[in-house]
């Protein structure tokens, strides 16, 4: 599976809302489509996780074309801005079926979680701290899929 990662520069160089609105034009390019608008009907939501430093886990969007994973970058990596990258996609994945996870501390999980409820069908929170279903799935398959070679059988004659 391939998967594009993409660096935004956060606090103290923007502010969270403008993160997310620069996450959000990355994401959902045409600003009058269904995504943009889903997007923005969560920013308040996703503002507050920027806010307390979730991004440093990734949001993670599954869609067209490869997996995408968000990552923000703060404080003196913010203000230098040497890890950044803010490029274009070369596809939109918000286009067609795609869906969203946010990273989201412990403490205010529950409370994101029933509030993107109320918003999208599409955007979910999970615990910044675990991995995401599809990367177990993933390395269980690359070691299910391992091909193992013995040596000793190759090498005789």
């Amino acid at each position: 599976m391939t998967v594009v990662a993409r660096r935004f520069v956060s606090i103290p160089e923007r502010t969270a809302s403008a993160t997310w609105s620069a996450i959000s034009q990355l994401l959902a390019p045409d600003s009058g489509s269904t995504a943009s608008a889903e997007l923005a009907s969560v920013a308040g939501i996703a503002s507050s996780l920027i806010s307390r430093e979730a991004m440093t886990s990734p949001v993670v969007v599954w869609g067209a074309g490869p997996r995408v994973r968000i990552y923000c970058l703060y404080n003196e990596d913010a203000v230098e801005g040497d890890d950044a990258n803010e490029t274009a996609l070369s596809f939109d994945p918000t286009d067609g079926d795609w869906y969203m996870s946010l990273p989201c501390p412990a403490e205010d999980l529950s409370w994101v979680q029933n509030a993107l409820k109320g918003k999208s069908k599409r955007v979910t929170a999970r615990d910044m701290e675990t991995l995401l279903d599809s990367d177990e799935e993933e390395s269980s398959k690359k070691s299910a899929n391992e091909t193992v070679v013995d040596l000793e059988a190759f090498f005789k004659s």
